[in-house]
């Protein structure tokens, strides 16, 4: 931390000696010592070296009274560097003093935040908080690909489960999956993805459980929310790490068959985002259980919005477990402790139905008054209770890296899929209306944000085959993915209009848009995950220094910690002062010359991410310096921080799923796009930072580091984004690449099939429009209005043959029954609805 004021210190030193002294040797002195920096030497290599242009500044350089000034100023710093080097001397003078008046800012944590800190793995998100993050950690990841195994359930029940799916008689008829659809995704396996196939489960890869996710959702949000569930935080997630052998080999068989149906009740109407201070309780006591008296838990909750409660037969359960008796030893307050209580146990209520917001997935409250259950109930036993909290973050980590970003995927592929076909085939002033400027800068937008949450997700969900669990990401995806599939959703209505908000068996946008709060609110609201986890997290977790500053400070071996305490906090400073002087130089530069681990157009974008890495990790210093723990109650400040971290992660994916894909070219103005996008909102978001920053001179300090020629990045443009329009409003390999893995097959319940045929029409069409317009309407010889009379005055005139006109009416028949909507007699709409009385008949009135 004390590298920032430095870093500031020296910048100011070097700007008086060129405006002071000037001349070409001392602007070369000051250049090798910012390269230098610039390239992060040790302390001892820097000091030697330093030593070396010193001396010969001293020879060589300008001998006037302010260059004297300047270089005792030199050799009193070099002296500084050498004493700095002697360890024990450092140690002594700075080491201690600065440690002990550390731990006196240092704010206190507790247990749960602990375990939040201490969840999952650091994977990339660590890198870009280094201010040079090493490409090749993330491009040598293998990239993710679905097993033949895999691709079968895919291709084949997979498929077969989004054929039977009827999303109007799912969502408005019936209020719930048919019968017919709970047996098959019992039987076929769905809800028993992650379980290991020795408990009779299909174990998949994540990337497999996320294509499967994001297939169903383009199909039925219902659907896709049913099956999220019980793959992601819940019973058999946490049985597999956590439980006892007589657990897993009791439950697992029984989910993965779906003879049990789970759910995990951890929300309730006291604690939603803050889960830590659940307020229900399990109480150790003894009660009777199969006849006999055991020890066990007397529970008290109230839980709502729990996903599968209405149908669940085993409940996952989160609680405060006390001890007030010391029945199993001297704690009493022992945590937040999970355990699994069967449906059918006394003082269970369970059953009623929330209704989401239109989307009828099974969720309803869960409430029990005094359920005694015996102590192996605790999933893992007695020896996991207390453990619960840190069960749970360390599950999520994983958990919310597939289902919610999964979901978001596949609505915003089928969004984006159905609209650049529906702006190619609907016409507006005798123009499809994706070619008007302001649709087509909108389906831009769709192909960019969309192109984005597949990248995200895919590459990350490879993450985690290879063994990561990437807590900070989870995070990002769970905001930055269900944020972006809330605009692709908006997008879609827009471009739709009336055809988008009427609803009925035609519509297929509606129920998808009506979902996207769902994505937003669940698993951390996205209020609360931008503005205190993402940042607020990251910035202990991924910083290379200061966890490692506030565990050697806390470290009761004093030695050790003195000793833990000075590698940190000297590695930090020269951390610090080098991204000043890398940000400074790239940011003059337009990172130019920084070098990039792949050649041809992609290689600029990957030179912006390492600047915008420089900056963000001096600016997150300079802040945790300055505001130290009054950083974490600036939320907007965090924030925006947050933002930074979540867009250079979010560029990297696309830069890594485009390599993935194999470099496909035709790609190239969806991959500059998404990349413009995300980097031209976290040079905003920077700025928007600085501008906010409290402490106005270290503001504008920054700003001249950061930002030292304006806000030189640039969104897409409109000539990029028509580009990208097009690639979906015709049926090329990008549109399809865009969109693999939705339902898209032709049948005739399927309105993204049908989408796609009235597209590829489209293209044998429009010639024979255009003959029409040209040879018939412009010069008088066909005067009819609508198309259909159009077509039979065309062929009289001799404009069109016979076939053509087949072809051109079959086409017209297509796309009427796509754009048209539904209308509904008035006693068919309304649970309750009664014929409403017609108006009485009344007799003509001729006037004369």
């Amino acid at each position: 931390m004390l590298g920032a004021i430095i870093s500031l210190v020296l910048i100011a030193a070097a700007a008086y000696a060129v405006t002071q002294i000037g001349g070409v040797i001392t602007l070369l002195f000051i250049a090798a010592v910012l390269f230098l920096a610039y390239k992060r030497l040790s302390l001892l290599a820097f000091t030697a070296t330093f030593t070396v242009l010193l001396v010969a500044y001293t020879v060589l350089g300008a001998q006037s009274a302010p260059a004297g000034v300047w270089k005792g100023f030199l050799w009193v710093l070099l002296a500084s560097f050498w004493l700095l080097n002697v360890r024990p001397l450092r140690k002594a003078l700075i080491t201690r003093p600065f440690m002990k008046a550390y731990l006196k800012l240092l704010p206190s944590m507790s247990q749960t935040e602990r375990e939040a800190l201490e969840a999952g793995t650091v994977w990339w998100d660590g890198e870009l908080f280094t201010g040079a993050p090493k490409w090749s950690k993330l491009l040598s990841a293998k990239p993710p690909q679905l097993s033949p195994e895999e691709q079968a359930f895919v291709d084949g029940p997979c498929e077969e489960l989004c054929r039977m799916l009827d999303d109007w008689n799912i969502t408005h008829e019936r209020g719930d999956l048919p019968p017919q659809v709970w047996d098959f995704l019992k039987s076929q396996g769905f809800f028993a993805m992650i379980i290991p196939k020795r408990y009779g489960g299909l174990e998949f890869s994540a990337y497999a459980h996320s294509c499967v996710l994001a297939k169903i959702a383009s199909r039925s949000a219902t659907a896709s929310s049913t099956v999220a569930v019980p793959n992601s935080l819940g019973p058999a997630e946490l049985l597999n790490h956590y439980g006892t052998e007589e657990q897993k080999n009791y439950y697992l068989p029984r989910l993965a068959r779906g003879e049990e149906v789970p759910c995990f009740a951890l929300t309730g109407p006291r604690a939603g985002s803050d889960a830590a201070s659940i307020p229900d309780t399990g109480i150790v006591c003894r009660g009777t259980w199969l006849g006999r008296e055991v020890i066990g838990l007397r529970l008290n909750f109230s839980k709502r919005y729990i996903t599968l409660a209405p149908i669940a037969t085993v409940i996952g359960l989160a609680f405060r477990m006390f001890d007030p008796d010391k029945l199993l030893g001297d704690k009493a307050d022992i945590g937040i402790t999970c355990a699994l209580i069967p449906r059918n146990t006394p003082g269970v209520t369970i059953g009623r139905r929330h209704f989401p917001i239109n989307v009828p997935f099974q969720n309803g409250p869960v409430q029990g008054k005094d359920v005694f259950v015996p102590l192996d109930a605790i999933i893992g036993g007695t020896k996991m209770a207390g453990s619960g909290w840190r069960m749970l973050v360390e599950q999520l980590s994983v958990g919310r890296c597939i289902s919610l970003p999964s979901n978001a995927t596949g609505g915003a592929k089928a969004g984006t899929w159905a609209t650049g076909a529906y702006a190619r085939i609907r016409r507006q002033f005798n123009t499809p209306v994706g070619k008007f400027e302001g649709v087509e800068a909108v389906i831009a937008r769709m192909v960019g944000l969309t192109y984005t949450m597949d990248a995200a997700r895919s590459v990350t969900a490879g993450a985690i085959d290879g063994g990561e669990k990437p807590s900070v990401p989870s995070a990002m995806l769970k905001y930055h993915v269900t944020e972006m599939g809330r605009q692709v959703a908006n997008d879609a209505m827009d471009v739709h209009g009336g055809k988008g908000i009427c609803l009925g068996p035609k519509n297929y946008l509606a129920r998808s848009y009506e979902a996207v709060p769902v994505a937003i609110t669940v698993e951390g609201a996205n209020l609360l995950t931008r503005s205190l986890i993402i940042f607020g997290q990251g910035a202990v977790r991924c910083h290379p220094f200061v966890l490692r500053e506030m565990t050697a400070a806390r470290n009761p071996d004093r030695t050790k910690g003195v000793d833990d305490f000075d590698h940190a906090l000297f590695g930090h400073i020269g951390f610090t002062i080098s991204n000043a002087v890398r940000s400074l130089i790239m940011a003059l530069t337009h990172a130019r010359f920084t070098q990039k681990p792949v050649q041809g157009p992609t290689g600029r974008y990957y030179q912006h991410i390492v600047r915008f890495s420089a900056a963000f990790a001096f600016a997150v210093d300079v802040a945790m310096l300055t505001l130290g723990g009054y950083l974490k109650k600036k939320e907007n400040l965090s924030a925006r921080l947050g933002d930074v971290l979540s867009c250079m992660y979010l560029a990297s994916m696309v830069l890594k799923h485009h390599e993935n894909q194999g470099r496909q070219e035709e790609d190239l103005p969806i991959v500059e796009w998404a990349c413009r996008n995300l980097l031209y909102h976290a040079q905003e978001q920077l700025y928007g930072f600085l501008r906010n920053f409290p402490n106005r001179l270290l503001a504008g300090a920054m700003m001249l580091l950061i930002l030292p020629r304006g806000r030189a990045y640039s969104a897409p443009g409109d000539r990029l984004g028509r580009k990208v329009a097009d690639l979906v409003m015709s049926p090329t390999d990008a549109r399809e690449r865009l969109c693999q893995y939705i339902y898209w097959t032709l049948e005739p319940t399927n309105p993204l099939g049908l989408l796609q045929e009235a597209l590829l029409l489209a293209q044998d069409v429009e010639p024979l429009e255009k003959r029409i317009r040209v040879e018939g309407v412009k010069t008088g010889r066909i005067a009819a209005l609508d198309f259909p009379s159009q077509i039979q005055q065309a062929l009289a005139a001799g404009i069109i043959s016979d076939t053509e006109a087949a072809t051109l009416r079959e086409y017209d028949r297509k796309v009427m029954d796509i754009i048209n909507v539904d209308d509904f007699a008035p006693h068919e709409l309304g649970t309750q609805a009664e014929p409403v009385p017609q108006p009485a008949a009344r007799p003509s009135v001729h006037i004369a």
